[in-house]
Parts: structure tokens; sequence; C-alpha cells
């Protein structure tokens, strides 16, 4: 019995039982994908607003300071520049300088890849 291969949109390569069940399991066997940067990035900014702090999502953009931070927030005038990550993720050169800048400056630099690492700011800041 042949199948078609689905796995694309307009595929149409012709598959063996065997090969159609092999690559089917290949699918089964992959490890669901973690929380994506926007997402954790959007429970990071809710949890602080709600603690408070009023937060901006910079977009990086043409002109843009190059390496910039994902979120600025700021309350009762203490500033924090939070960069995002995935628990794989790693910061860009541009974002290490970005980092090194923010601190030689006196500011505030966090990199997080998860709610629970601005909770403790929370409770220390306000």
């Amino acid at each position: 019995m042949e199948r078609w291969c689905c796995m694309r949109r307009g595929c149409r390569v012709r598959l063996s039982e065997s090969e159609f069940n092999l690559i089917c399991q290949k699918q089964k066997k992959k490890k669901p994908a973690g929380p994506k940067e926007s997402e954790i990035q959007k429970s990071i900014k809710l949890h602080l607003e709600w603690h408070g702090w009023f937060v901006v999502k910079i977009h990086q953009s043409l002109g843009s300071y190059k390496g910039i931070a994902d979120l600025y927030a700021i309350k009762d005038g203490r500033q924090l520049w939070i960069e995002v990550k995935t628990p794989k993720g790693k910061q860009s050169e541009h974002q290490v300088n970005f980092q090194e800048d923010i601190e030689r400056h006196g500011g505030v630099y966090l990199v997080a890849s998860s709610v629970d690492d601005v909770m403790g700011l929370c409770e220390r800041v306000g």
C-alpha cells in the first residue's frame, strides 16, 4: 500500500508503508518544544505590570541600538532592562555589549528565561 507524504503543503512524494511508518515514528519521538521567547516576554511583562511596574517592549528596528534589551521596566524610579531568552538561548555579542554599557552607567540589566527570574526582583525592589 502506498501513502503520500503530507509533511509539507504541496508535497506529492509517494512513500511505501514502511517509509511512512518510519517518518511517523520519528515525528512522535520529537520532544515538545519549550515556550517561545515571545511567550516568555509576555508572561514577564504581565507579571511585572501586576506588581506595579511600567513595562515597555522594545522592538529592534533600523537605527536602534544594536543588542538593545527586549523589555524596559520602571517602578518608583528604579529602572530595569530585561533581555529575554529561551532556556537554551544565549546573548549575542551586541547584547553583551549593551549589557556592559547599561551596567557601566549604573543600570540594572537582567537576562531572564522565565517569570521565576524576575519574581525575586519584585520582592526586593517593590
